[in-house]
């Protein structure tokens, strides 16, 4: 593929090649050139990965390539685009998520055609209203699925999903007849599944609804006797509190952390760390909030004898190291921030758009704080790159706190450029 079908604009990487070559020029000539225009040397061999789409020219450099060849930004903003969506498509197509690339809502589609089709729950009755011992693990298995989706999708596409499965799952529990054991098994699954369903609601911007399921998630959690589902439960809580500005925030992440009991799988114990390091950064406990690190550190190198539960499946040391970066974003600490985002955020899929755009929103902060005021404008352009057509209200919030703390530097070309984006 070589144009966007139906406006006839090019990659930027052909566009760049056949400028240059019609001028007769070299790489390292256009190098020089554009050198000269900005002041100081360019990169070496930038020309050469803006020509492969190894890289892509941020907002500064489209500028002065604009000039150099007498183009207008708009149309190399637009070639722009078109190599990113080419690029992400190539990423995908190298995946195995799912054994197949889907878009977000084929991806929906296609999994439901998989095996998440919406479930009858007298399809899990052994006879008449008896479940078996073995309907957890089915559900289990059914609701590991349906959380991976999160991954591609924001919860605008997925919160009603996971409502009706929740639904569906606290009838079997309400009507049907079970062991003591598999009672606690039911349980444990509502507790996953509302916990879900509150974070597609909270995705969504819908507040309300999120805490209702928290407080399902929680008391779920503690029918089934589950530490671990009982700490998560309140570290979401948490979460929602330092979203909607309320004071509990530090409290249930402390609570979340002092719930967990002595066999707590160290993938866990390093998330509620996290959330209890996030609670105090965000509050500016700079102290508190580094030994909270420390302790997320410590767990998510700790050697485990068992996996930890499926709803941990994505906290990795890349997870950790992100939300490291985060909390000393935060604090306004960007010598400690950016290299622990920029690590993690390189080994970052960009099929994974939202929490990639999120993610590099704290590394654009960051690099503001730090004085790089036309690296953090390039960044934060790559936010609102990442964030269109997601059903999520968060990366775009991020984007626009990036945007009125840039207002100040809107003489800065790039910095202008974006603002205007912003502004449609």
């Amino acid at each position: 593929m070589t144009t966007n079908e139906g406006d006839g604009v090019e990659p930027i990487g052909p566009l760049l090649r056949r400028l240059r070559m019609a001028g007769g020029r070299t790489q390292e000539g256009l190098a020089a050139d554009l050198s000269a225009r900005r002041g100081y040397p360019l990169e070496q061999g930038a020309v050469s990965r803006w020509e492969t789409h190894e890289r892509l020219p941020d907002p500064a450099s489209r500028a002065l390539l604009a000039a150099e060849f007498g183009v207008p930004e708009e149309e190399l903003r637009r070639a722009v685009a078109l190599a990113r969506r080419l690029r992400r498509q190539e990423q995908k197509d190298q995946t195995d998520q799912e054994n197949e690339v889907f878009d977000r809502r084929g991806f929906m589609t296609a999994s439901a055609g998989a095996g998440i089709a919406v479930i009858q729950p007298s399809s899990l009755l052994s006879s008449g209203r008896r479940i078996g011992a073995d309907v957890p693990r089915q559900l289990s298995q059914r609701t590991a699925r349906l959380r991976r989706l999160d991954d591609f999708v924001g919860g605008g596409d997925t919160y009603q999903m996971y409502v009706r499965e929740l639904a569906t799952t606290t009838r079997l529990a309400d009507e049907g007849v079970y062991s003591e054991a598999t009672g606690r098994g039911l349980r444990g699954i509502i507790a996953e599944q509302a916990q879900l369903a509150g974070w597609a609601a909270y995705d969504a911007g819908q507040y309300e609804e999120a805490r209702g399921h928290y407080m399902t998630a929680l008391a779920a959690s503690r029918t089934a006797e589950d530490s671990s589902l009982e700490g998560n439960s309140l570290a979401f809580l948490a979460y929602l509190e330092w979203t909607v500005g309320g004071d509990s925030g530090i409290r249930f992440a402390t609570a979340a952390y002092e719930a967990l009991g002595s066999g707590t799988a160290p993938v866990v114990r390093a998330l509620l760390a996290d959330r209890l390091a996030w609670q105090h950064a965000t509050s500016g406990n700079a102290r508190e909030a580094d030994y909270a690190l420390g302790l997320a550190e410590e767990a998510i190198h700790e050697p485990g004898d068992e996996p930890g539960p499926d709803w941990a499946y994505w906290v990795d040391r890349d997870e950790i190291a992100i939300m490291t970066g985060r909390c000393w974003s935060e604090l306004h600490r960007p010598l400690r921030a950016i290299p622990a985002l920029e690590d993690a955020l390189g080994r970052y899929d960009d099929s994974r758009s939202r929490d990639k755009a999120l993610y590099l929103s704290w590394l654009a902060a960051a690099y503001l704080d730090a004085g790089e005021i036309e690296h953090a404008t390039a960044i934060t352009t790559r936010v609102f790159d990442l964030s269109e057509g997601l059903a999520s209200i968060r990366p775009m919030v991020r984007a626009r706190l990036m945007v009125k703390r840039l207002e100040p530097h809107r003489s800065i070309a790039p910095v202008g450029a974006l603002l205007e984006r912003a502004k449609g």
